[in-house]
């Protein structure tokens, strides 16, 4: 499965971003190879209907589970709609994240978890 934890910087170390559509980069994880990739969030900038636009990135992108701080209720819906399951409270660095996801510590949400907007 591949899994995308919304992230500050480009490597392993870096924070997990609390926000989910604007948040500064992606990091992509695949739980069968292990492999990991950065890219720029494009949409960061956008805007309105950023959580939308994001989420639909993440449904293009094959993702099956999203590790975030915060998802609102717009990104829920599309996320949700597309069979993607949302993790939120995630903290600490990506590589932290990816271990406890991996262990079993992360329990799935099943409704927004921040507001409409989140600057």
């Amino acid at each position: 499965m591949k899994i995308c934890i919304t992230s500050q910087g480009e490597d392993r170390a870096s924070n997990v971003d609390p926000r989910f559509g604007r948040c500064a980069h992606f990091c992509f994880y695949d739980t069968e190879s292990g492999d990991y990739r950065f890219e720029p969030n494009e949409f960061a900038a956008g805007v309105g209907g950023v959580g939308v636009q994001t989420s639909q990135y993440m449904a293009e992108q094959e993702v099956g589970a999203v590790l975030t701080g915060q998802v609102g209720p717009n990104a829920f819906k599309t996320l949700n709609a597309a069979g993607i399951e949302v993790y939120p409270n995630a903290e600490g660095t990506v590589e932290s994240a990816v271990q406890a996801f991996l262990a079993g510590e992360f329990e799935k949400t099943g409704g927004p978890t921040g507001p409409a907007r989140h600057a």
